[in-house]
């Protein structure tokens, strides 16, 4: 299959690279050639073009569930054992993720904490109904650099969202309101967070307040109260953060920009969504009430 891959870009790219990439001997390539070739091969050196094609084009971080899908809104079909078959001999692996997580909360032990009224329902029959919040660090050169991220659970879209060099009251409001200004929520919205100090603060939650929010908030150091928030951070890490080394503050700010509106919410697949993006299940949801 690989030299048969070889074969059909041997226009495109010199042979020399592309037996060198795929590890095979140019001998091995040039004594296929006297072979006749199968027609399930001539279908899987196609197909292999199309896998790199998307893995390429959607950053290296999708593993062969969402090549899958992809392939399949291309309106290719195969089997997931071919994607992974394929894959696997194109030496196309998605980038790792790196579990390490700064510590980002700070309780104030004279707060007063809200329940849980999330209750670990990650779920949401409408936009708008449900929002959960958090907070992570960002490495750079310059020193941390903080993001707070405000979720819509229902489509699990990006909202809301913030940074700056130091995690306070004012950080998480800056999200809060952009999430406000592009929604414009109805009164009753449930607004899910950690019982970090930002979130417990007396002008945070008189905003709330103000607008009708009703607050939820996790139980003390239990993750898996706000999981949503959790795995949206490790995809973040994993696709955008862990793999490059920013310099600068603005260098990050930018990365984070671009991963947020221009492929997070708007093109990347979703697997709770039925492998769309969150942009894309909310316009069908709105094609499917009117």
């Amino acid at each position: 299959m690989k030299y048969q891959f070889i074969a059909e870009h041997k226009d495109e790219y010199p042979i020399t690279l592309m037996c060198q990439a795929l590890e095979v001997p140019m001998s091995g390539y040039y004594a296929s050639r006297t072979r006749p070739v199968s027609q399930h091969q001539r279908e899987d050196a196609r197909l292999a073009a199309e896998i790199q094609s998307l893995f390429l084009e959607h950053r290296q971080v999708y593993g062969s569930p969402r090549i899958h899908a992809a392939l399949q809104a291309r309106g290719l079909r195969c089997g997931r054992k071919r994607v992974v078959r394929l894959m696997q001999t194109l030496g196309l692996q998605a980038k790792c993720r790196r579990r390490r997580k700064p510590t980002t909360t700070s309780n104030d032990p004279t707060a007063h904490f809200a329940p849980n009224q999330l209750n670990r329902d990650f779920t949401a029959s409408r936009p708008n109904t449900k929002w959960v919040t958090d907070i992570t660090a960002l490495p750079t050169a310059e020193g941390w650099l903080y993001l707070a991220v405000v979720l819509d659970l229902f489509s699990r879209r990006v909202v809301g969202w913030a940074m700056a060099p130091t995690e306070n009251e004012h950080l998480v409001t800056l999200a809060l309101q952009m999430a406000l200004a592009r929604r414009h929520p109805q009164a009753g919205l449930l607004h899910h967070s950690d019982r970090g100090s930002e979130y417990t603060s007396l002008g945070y939650q008189a905003l709330l307040a103000e607008l009708g929010i009703e607050v939820s908030m996790s139980r003390t150091a239990n993750c898996y109260d706000n999981a949503a928030m959790e795995s949206f951070f490790d995809k973040l890490k994993s696709e955008c953060v862990n793999s490059t080394q920013f310099h600068a503050q603005a260098q990050a700010h930018s990365a984070i920009f671009e991963y947020l509106e221009c492929w997070y919410n708007s093109v990347r697949l979703h697997s709770t969504l039925q492998d769309v993006s969150p942009l894309a299940y909310e316009q069908a949801f709105a094609q499917s009430v009117r």
